[in-house]
């Protein structure tokens, strides 16, 4: 194709929790029927409506992809990842048939219908497609070096940060950018200089392929998608969080102990984290609502389960910046061990409007799922019968 540039060119080029949540799919609900919705949050600047014709040449190229044994071997090295899930990679191939794209006035409206593991990984290559594409309509070079003065800036909040940490519990941060990213070129080169001018700070990133490249840890554990699913997996609708979480302690024993706490709410999830799941897990990550508020509920959690919480790790995650996360850790860091993943801000602050961009579970097995969170705007369900349902269970109140 004269002209094609793909965007997607390696199946590692995701983020680790896909890998950790399809190994678990498969291992326990492998006949899983999933469908995915693609959402907008913000107004585009462009419409992305007239991104429709790359984007099906993008996704038939994407579906040529196949994992390479260098791939392969790499995955195959990561203690939690079992030797018959690699098996199934070798043999896997994203279908086409699978994903349909339609414009619907300015807006693009993206499915993906079929088995879960054969959609689940959809999410993250379609939304760095979008974003990619979208931001090729800029000046690439003015972008660029805006990006590369403003990481030099958050450099530089990191050099003064170095007079303050605590050895006890240092800060550390992670890169959770591969769904909005600029590029992926630029991406690519601004983990690459975290690595070599960030250290201790920096350490990891949640997307496979340059955490292979860059001989760093991959870092990720699970997303709401695994959570949801659980609410059509045969258990009543009342035990489905401590259905996936016994599912996930049984999967991986020890590893990948950090839970997500905010798909019916976290008064909701601290309600099913008794003290055998404190035990059993290393932590806990933050995605929505304030997290102060988040940070000390947990914490009086922890306490009320006498539970030593300064052993235990808070993980924030939702629209962090660098100030925000040396913000938080200033305030928690005295009590009890964190961890920031830091997205957008790292590989999408090249001066442009970045666009909040989603792909969530809409369905399993023909059942309406939902993700109801702890700030407006960022539950997703298309369903409001099962919504109301959902929500006088767990006795919260959907935003």
């Amino acid at each position: 194709m004269s002209g094609f540039v793909p965007v997607i060119e390696s199946l590692l080029d995701t983020d680790l929790y896909k890998f950790t949540m399809m190994q678990e799919i498969l291992h326990h609900q492998p006949e899983t029927q999933a469908a995915y919705a693609f959402k907008c949050r913000n107004t585009p600047e462009r419409p992305l409506a007239a991104l429709q014709a790359e984007l099906e040449t993008q996704l038939d190229h994407l579906c040529s992809l196949r994992f390479s044994e260098a791939e392969l071997a790499y995955l195959a090295k990561l203690r939690f990842i079992k030797s018959d899930f690699v098996d199934f990679l070798r043999l896997f191939q994203l279908q086409r048939r699978f994903i349909t794209i339609t414009a619907q006035g300015e807006d693009l409206d993206i499915r993906v219908v079929g088995p879960m593991l054969h959609c689940m990984l959809f999410e993250i290559y379609v939304l760095s497609i979008v974003n990619e594409i979208y931001f090729r309509q800029v000046p690439q070079a003015s972008a660029l070096a805006i990006g590369r003065e403003r990481l030099k800036a958050k450099l530089n909040e990191l050099n003064a940060l170095s007079q303050q940490a605590m050895p006890t519990n240092p800060f550390v941060f992670f890169d959770f950018g591969t769904r909005r990213r600029f590029s992926k070129v630029w991406h690519a080169e601004m983990v690459g200089i975290l690595v070599k001018q960030a250290a201790p700070y920096f350490r990891g990133t949640s997307n496979v392929l340059l955490a292979m490249q860059y001989g760093v840890t991959p870092i990720g554990t699970m997303a709401h998608e695994y959570m949801q699913a659980f609410q059509c997996f045969g258990s009543r609708l009342r035990d489905f969080q401590t259905n996936a979480l016994e599912h996930w302690v049984r999967e991986y024993r020890g590893d990948l102990g950090i839970a997500l706490t905010d798909v019916v709410g976290t008064d909701a999830f601290l309600r099913d984290f008794d003290l055998y799941f404190c035990k059993l897990f290393d932590g806990l990550r933050h995605d929505s609502g304030d997290p102060y508020e988040w940070g000390e509920k947990v914490i009086a959690h922890y306490i009320k389960m006498n539970i030593d919480y300064g052993t235990k790790q808070l993980v924030f995650s939702d629209g962090l910046t660098l100030a925000k996360s040396i913000a938080l850790y200033r305030h928690f860091a005295p009590r009890t061990r964190t961890g920031f993943g830091i997205g957008t801000h790292l590989s999408n602050d090249c001066g442009q409007v970045p666009l909040q961009i989603v792909m969530k579970l809409v369905s399993c097995n023909g059942q309406p799922v939902a993700k109801v969170s702890d700030t407006e705007g960022k539950g997703m369900c298309e369903d409001e019968n099962f919504l109301n349902y959902l929500c006088d269970v767990f006795k919260i109140t959907h935003r």
